[in-house]
């Protein structure tokens, strides 16, 4: 029988320190690197649309985790709540595998971005050519595993700490633009640019995919839910404070720049708030210490995104759906430490051999159909078919959140590239059929003898 992990795990993670991981996930490398692609998708200021799809869409989809981390806080996020969701012995087996299958190409990969990310960031400081920036981010990637190397409770006062760190970074950026803030600039809508209606749709869809990967990480929590304390309570709350400051900043931040710099210049900038700290203080050493804050920032997100990620083979492992090494806790400080190493080893890996470029979008297109909108779809029809079961948390407006992020997911996914939505359909049927032989295997393999 499998072990529960609520044995091994300690709930050791406070409000306010399960808050402060989310919202460090949530921000990162992801809005300094998306902002001019944004911008430049949407032809200037009318980009804030895509912001605000994407905190539509976070608040909407952060309702579905709430309910679902509320009701089953556990380690593993959404591997255990497809189970649930669909049955564990029968749809919600292949919906779990389908996720652990498609997380140990995505959850690298997500790493990967940040770190490339990192080091793109870092060459405002020194120069960089390829090699060097690719010894930076595997650095970086190293850097970090050993940091998560220690107990829950120390991780979660490290995790407030970089927090202050990255909402003091933000909340600077955006005040010190008021002395020199142009409303007209900032607020100049204008869409003259698409020929058509359809242009118009096509670009929102591509700019708030890139959006919504600077807002992921509100769920984060979950992955995380064997280690809150009070979860029941603490996951919604953690989830709902995250988004509505995160989409705050986001707003702020957004209309600070584009306020201070024309659009045509933050479209065309790999510095995007380097060159507007540089700008506004006239000081290239400003600029410096605005792009170590960044980095600092950058290196945040990736520490609570690798923390989150090595508690999901963890959980699949203790299900016996997954290498039953990875199950093993660490005998002092009670964390999963070898699927931490390894999914911080493959990170490393990826950090070496991808380019930023369409990895943030590959990342998004290959989640929304198992995970986001597998969730939203199994959650409504759960609900409706299980309507007497306690709900610790209940939405308000049920189902209305589950079916707006849905309509929502479905337009970013349809949008955008067509080799993505191949890429993301191409993963699913090799996850299913990997699913089904590994089911032969495990069903002709000889029994091992009983107790």
């Amino acid at each position: 029988m499998p072990k529960t992990d609520a044995a091994h795990l300690e709930r050791g993670l406070s409000l306010t320190q399960a808050t402060a991981i989310n919202m460090i996930d949530m921000v990162g490398i992801g809005p300094f690197v998306t902002m001019s692609i944004i911008v430049g998708t949407m032809h200037g200021p009318a980009s804030i649309l895509a912001w605000l799809l994407g905190a539509l869409l976070a608040y909407m989809d952060g309702l579905v985790w709430s309910e679902l981390g509320a009701k089953w806080p556990e380690a593993g996020g959404s591997y255990v709540f497809l189970q649930k969701l669909y049955g564990k012995f029968k749809v919600g087996r292949l919906m779990a595998f389908l996720f652990i299958w498609q997380t140990t190409i995505q959850a690298p990969l997500v790493i990967a971005s940040g770190a490339i990310g990192f080091s793109k960031y870092f060459s405002f400081l020194i120069p960089l050519d390829d090699i060097e920036k690719k010894m930076v981010s595997g650095g970086l990637v190293i850097l970090l595993v050993a940091l998560l190397y220690r107990n829950i409770k120390s991780i979660g006062k490290i995790s407030v700490v970089l927090w202050v760190i990255t909402g003091g970074t933000i909340i600077w950026l955006i005040l010190s633009g008021l002395g020199r803030f142009n409303a007209t600039q900032a607020f100049n809508w204008h869409v003259s640019d698409f020929s058509s209606s359809s242009m118009l749709f096509m670009a929102l869809g591509n700019a708030s995919l890139k959006s919504v990967y600077s807002y992921l990480g509100y769920y984060n929590v979950c992955h995380l839910g064997a280690e809150i304390k009070d979860p029941a309570k603490n996951i919604p709350r953690s989830i709902i404070i995250s988004i509505t400051g995160i989409a705050i900043l986001y707003l702020c931040m957004q209309t600070a720049v584009l306020g201070v710099l024309p659009w045509q210049t933050v479209a065309q900038s790999d510095f995007v708030a380097s060159l507007y700290f540089e700008t506004i203080y006239n000081s290239h050493l400003v600029g410096q210490v605005a792009t170590v804050l960044i980095l600092i920032i950058a290196g945040a997100s990736l520490f609570s995104a690798i923390l989150g990620y090595s508690r999901i083979p963890f959980a699949a492992a203790q299900n016996g759906d997954f290498f039953a090494v990875f199950a093993k806790v660490h005998p002092r400080h009670k964390f999963p430490h070898v699927s931490l190493l390894a999914m911080g080893s493959v990170g490393f890996v990826f950090s070496l051999l991808f380019r930023l470029g369409d990895v943030i979008t590959a990342i998004l297109m290959m989640r929304i159909l198992i995970q986001f909108l597998s969730q939203a779809v199994g959650l409504i029809a759960w609900r409706y078919s299980k309507h007497k079961e306690e709900m610790p948390f209940r939405m308000p407006l049920f189902p209305i959140p589950a079916i707006i992020s849905i309509a929502i997911w479905l337009f970013i996914f349809f949008t955008n590239d067509w080799k993505f939505i191949i890429g993301a359909i191409a993963i699913i049927a090799s996850g299913t059929i990997a699913f089904f032989i590994r089911n032969r295997i495990n069903k002709t393999a000889p029994q091992q003898g009983g107790n």
